[in-house]
């Protein structure tokens, strides 16, 4: 490859560099998304159950229970709702938590929901103290309160809403207030996908997108996306990208390991951040154990970045331990930057 080739490839501003997403990135995404069932590829327990609890209500002529989805980001939450909707028959209305500033917002997305509708709110978990109160007679008995003027004057004026489907999404169950969490009536986590299912969603993906590309490269690609569908069709996209410049007619696993590692993503997945993270613990703390706010102040990174978008797949692949005293490494760590492991600094720690 010229290096004019990789300069524009890997430029500041592009979304190769950083793997953020752009404009067109987004509408990609979305297209990739499955639109029912028998096109969702893993967490087949969780859409077997599911399944029956939508038949059932489509029996019983009834709105879905208020749903709860839980797990890292892009695993597959608003794609699930979205199928709920089509499932169901019914229209969706897609908000976020920090967009739910005041009660006020949302009574105006409450009664314009007909009946069976469904809510869907990502990031639920951000919404306000004042707008989780006032939504919890919503979804109990379908009632909004609402004051009219104030001091002396002022009275609250019930209004009833249509029976309607809540569906939450949270990365962060944690954070959810014990009243809120309650009256979800079906609650599922998602987790990390396999290998073989990551692969089965390239394959899908590089047919929407007039990829060619070879098994082995989509078992390539898959390894290196962290358990990840999103990361999945993005590294996807990058490859295509490359593939498009290259002239590459068909991708096989050679070619893909090239252009991921051109791209910085090595063969456990890691970025720049994943590997900055591991070697200031392995380097600068002798493995650990350290507290997340020395990470992030070392790092020059908000405590939320790493706890959301780094450390859930490194915990889940066994690079690192969380402990009461920190953050520490593993000997998978360890082995990975070429180091040597300190079996008895690990039997004193524990």
């Amino acid at each position: 490859m010229s290096e004019e080739t990789r300069h524009a490839l890997l430029k500041p501003d592009s979304v190769v560099s950083n793997l953020k997403e752009s404009e067109e990135d987004v509408v990609l995404n979305i297209s990739l998304r499955p639109k029912k069932f028998s096109e969702f590829v893993g967490h087949k327990d969780i859409v077997d159950n599911l399944k029956i609890a939508i038949q059932a209500a489509r029996q019983r002529k009834d709105p879905l229970e208020h749903v709860l989805l839980s797990g890292p980001p892009g695993l597959g939450k608003t794609s699930l709702s979205h199928i709920i909707a089509h499932e169901m028959g019914a229209k969706i209305t897609a908000t976020s938590g920090p967009a739910i500033e005041r009660a006020g917002d949302l009574i105006g997305i409450l009664t314009n929901l007909e009946k069976g509708d469904i809510l869907f709110i990502d990031e639920i978990h951000r919404m306000s103290k004042v707008v989780e109160e006032f939504l919890y007679p919503a979804m109990e008995s379908f009632q909004i309160d609402f004051v009219i003027d104030k001091g002396p004057y002022a009275k609250t004026i019930k209004f009833n809403l249509k029976p309607f489907t809540l569906i939450g999404a949270t990365t962060r169950t944690g954070l959810l207030a014990a009243p809120l969490r309650g009256r979800f009536g079906i609650f599922y986590s998602l987790d990390f996908y396999n290998v073989e299912d990551l692969a089965k969603i390239i394959k899908n993906s590089s047919q929407l997108l007039s990829v060619k590309i070879d098994d082995a490269a989509t078992l390539e690609i898959a390894a290196r996306s962290r358990g990840t569908p999103r990361i999945a069709n993005r590294l996807l996209r990058r490859v295509r990208d490359y593939a498009q410049v290259l002239k590459i007619d068909n991708v096989d696993q050679k070619s893909a390991a090239k252009i991921l590692n051109e791209l910085g993503i090595d063969r456990a997945g890691f970025d720049d951040l994943d590997r900055k993270v591991l070697k200031l613990i392995l380097e600068s703390f002798g493995g650990g154990p350290v507290g997340i706010e020395s990470l992030a102040a070392s790092l020059n990174e908000e405590v939320d970045t790493i706890e959301d978008a780094v450390e859930p797949y490194l915990l889940m692949a066994g690079y690192l331990k969380r402990t009461s005293r920190g953050r520490i490494a593993t000997r998978k760590a360890f082995e990975h930057f070429g180091l040597k492991f300190n079996q008895e600094q690990q039997q004193e720690i524990f």
